[in-house]
Parts: structure tokens; sequence; C-alpha cells
């Protein structure tokens, strides 16, 4: 029986790829970390794939492994890492693997700097309805799907979120350049990530690689009014078809968003141009397999949203809250825009949490301005215990302050106080927006909002 050992299994994306790999009976799956947090945990345990105790065991690491697929959370000194390329043992990050695994399928890939985990869980929520196979990885769950990754022998296409972030502490290409899409998708590019791409040149020129990387005569799918793409798709290759996309036309009544189409209106189930535009993108991939609108418009407006984005978690008579993953200022900026077109006639409160690397770098700040000025009431949070744990130059209140501009904002460093503050705000008739990749230094965002709007 073959095996493949995880180093560092309980990461976001490995965890689900050794769940998804447990699934065949034909595999034995170990792995190994020196901490799970949940979900990541619990999930692991139910499958039977939680390690015993926590921590690098080299001894784990033998000639009778066939694979090792490293995690990003592995360092490069890691000591079942230094074994397995001791011994020789073939040794992938979790793209490549991918990638192997999905050879001989058609691979799409939604890559850009917003909007992918949408888009992706937009595509399979589609393929899911109308019963179409395919294997999958995407960074959040999706409704009808018991995990955010698939790999199986049957399915003829496979669909990835394609990350631009780093693919492993051995290889320091992006991603989503090594999965060689037959079809791509370019939601838009916003610089992000500038502890690995220092200038936004530099960024740019990832999305520019990964287009050069697609299969001969493929197809690129991209956002027209983003410039950056606009250049890259009239420089990509003569061989490779491209069709860019707009925000479809639309009306707002009465907090719902109804789709203009040929043959009338769809009131659909999400909101916000940044998700008509995703809707858009993974209306054109499905035409690319196959699906017409007959067939992909009524899939769609059942679609309620991925988990954590724009995610409805609570609503009364006359106020509802939302929280989002958006963290970059293009998401912000999106996110914010999207909720109070969607409620115009309700005060916007909205929470934003400095959380990632980007985010709490001095320089990147002012990328920040005028983000959140849609929002009747701002406030932004920052943990500095944070700021030093991740060996960043402190910041301060005022210096966020002055980043984000406007007088509607107000900067917190404690999350007890922020708390307080918002149990003390008039939330009668309110849109309440939490924003984070964390979550607040420990708060529970549905009880919270629960207990805040009741």
């Amino acid at each position: 029986m073959p095996k493949i050992h995880f180093i560092a299994i309980g990461g976001a994306a490995m965890h689900s790829m050794a769940i998804a790999l447990s699934k065949n009976p034909g595999l034995k799956i170990t792995g190994s970390d020196d901490e799970i947090f949940e979900p990541s945990r619990s999930r692991l345990e139910q499958h039977n794939l939680l390690p015993a105790e926590m921590g690098w065991f080299p001894e784990r690491i033998h000639e009778k492994l066939d694979a090792v697929i490293v995690g990003m959370h592995a360092t490069e000194d890691n000591p079942e890492l230094q074994r397995a390329k001791e011994l020789g043992l073939r040794i992938y990050s979790f793209p490549e693997y991918l990638y192997e695994n999905t050879r001989g399928k058609t691979r799409i890939v939604i890559g850009g700097s917003h909007g992918k985990t949408t888009t992706t869980a937009m595509i399979l929520f589609v393929l899911n309805k109308l019963k179409i196979n395919a294997d999958y990885m995407v960074g959040a769950q999706i409704e009808g799907l018991d995990n955010t990754v698939k790999l199986s022998y049957d399915a003829k296409i496979a669909i990835f979120e394609g990350d631009e972030y780093l693919t492993s502490p051995l290889d320091k290409r992006p991603k989503f350049h090594l999965y060689k899409p037959h079809i791509a998708v370019l939601t838009g590019i916003a610089w992000d990530h500038i502890n690995v791409f220092p200038t936004f040149d530099n960024y740019v020129e990832q999305f520019s690689k990964f287009v050069n990387l697609i299969e001969h005569q493929g197809r690129l799918i991209y956002y027209a009014d983003d410039k950056n793409l606009q250049t890259i798709a009239e420089n990509s290759r003569r061989d490779i078809i491209t069709f860019p996309y707009n925000t479809p036309k639309y009306e707002v009544r009465n907090g719902i968003t109804y789709l203009q189409v040929k043959n009338g209106e769809i009131p659909l189930k999400i909101f916000g141009e940044h998700n008509l535009q995703n809707m858009e993108a993974a209306r054109l991939v499905c035409r690319q397999l196959g699906i017409w609108d007959d067939k992909f418009y009524p899939a769609i407006a059942e679609f309620t949203g991925a988990s954590n984005r724009l995610q409805k978690i609570y609503e009364t008579e006359n106020s509802v809250a939302y929280k989002d993953f958006a963290h970059s200022p293009s998401k912000l900026k999106a996110t914010v825009e999207a909720v109070k077109n969607q409620y115009p006639d309700k005060k916007l409160v909205a929470c934003m949490e400095l959380h990632t690397f980007s985010s709490l770098r001095e320089d990147f700040l002012p990328q920040y301005k005028d983000c959140m000025a849609e929002a009747d009431v701002a406030y932004v949070y920052f943990n500095p215990e944070v700021v030093k744990h991740k060996r960043l130059k402190e910041i301060t209140a005022e210096q966020v302050k002055e980043a984000f501009g406007g007088n509607n904002l107000t900067v917190f460093t404690n999350s007890e106080i922020l708390q307080n503050k918002l149990r003390e705000t008039d939330l009668n008739n309110t849109a309440l927006l939490f924003m984070t990749s964390g979550n607040f230094s420990g708060i529970n965002l549905i009880d919270f909002a629960k207990d805040l709007l009741e």
C-alpha cells in the first residue's frame, strides 16, 4: 500500500488534502505538526489523521514512504524534511502534488489579488448543482461539498484557487505558477504579500508569468477594467484566446440584487459589484465547459456565498451583521461599498482588523487611504503584540488613523475597549460589518453580533 507523509499536516489546505487522500482505501496517510488549531484539529481527529503527539519526529520518515508532502508552515531546517532529503525521498509541495495528480485533466485556475475564492466557489457550486464531477481545491467551505480539496481518478476536470503566495520552504515560486492551466481566470491585481513581493512591479510580474504558463491554445478570462490585466492580456502568447469581462447589469431593490439578463431579471442571494464580477468570470468558465446560460443562471441564483466571504451571521427585523475575510485595501473598499449599496437606508458600522504581515507594515499602511470612506462609522483594530510577534516595526494608532484618513474612523489597540465601544453604539437600523483574516483577538463574531443586535 502506497504511503504518504504530510509535514505540517495542520495547515488549512494541507489537512484538507490529507483528508481527501485518506478517502482512497489504497493509500496510507500519516502526518506531523508542532501545533494544530481548530477547525483543522477536529477534522483531522474525525478522520483518524491527527498525530498522536505534537512535534517533529525524524524517525517517522523512512525509506518505505512513497512521497512526502511539505507545507509552508514547515521551515527549511525542519528535522523531518532534512531526513526526507537525506533518504532521497520524493518531496512534493502542496501545489506540486495537486499538479501531478491532475496532469491528465483539464485544469482551471482562478487567480487574482481578490475574489479568487468566491469565483472558484461559484464554479464548483454550479457544477455540483448540475452533477458534473470535478476535482478541486478552494480556500473556503462551500455548500454541498464536504471538503475544500477533492482528488479522484474519474473526474475529467480540476478547478484550483490559484494563490500567488510562495509554494514551500524549498520552492520560492508562487503557488499558481505550478498549475499550468488550460483555462485561467485573473480577477484583478492589487498589491499584496509585500514581504515576498517588495514592489508593485515585481508583484504584477508574477501574474504575467502565470499567463505565460497557460497550456498551448489555452483560455485567459480577465477583468477588463484592470489596466495591468489589459496589458498582460495584450502581450500574452498569440495562441492564448482571451475573454475580457466587466460588471454585468443589475439593480438593487429592497435589499435584493437583481441581475438583468436578456429574458428579464434574476434575483440573487449575493450582492456587491465585486461579487457580480466574480459571477461573470464563473459564467465564462462554465461556458468553456459547455454549460450555457440557461443552466448557469438558475444554479447561481441559489449561491449564498463562500464561508467568511460576505457571510451573513445575524439578522433582526431592522439590522443585519456580516463577516468577511477582507483585509487588503482593495478587498476592504469593495466590501464596504457593497454593503453600503445593498443597504442604503441603514447606518453602516464597519469594523476592520489589521492582522496580516502586509497590513501591519508601516510602509504599506498608506495603501488603505479612504478604503473605509463609505462607512458611516469605521473602527480599525490592531494588536501591538501581533506586530511584535511578526517582528515588525512598531506602529501607532495615530499612524493608522492618518493612513486611512477620514473623520468617520477610530483606531483601537485593545479588543475589550473596541467591544465595549460597539456595545455603547446605537445599532438600530444598522448594517454591521466585521472584516478580518483573524478574530479581533479572540472574539466569536457570530455570538458577538447576536449579542449586539438583540
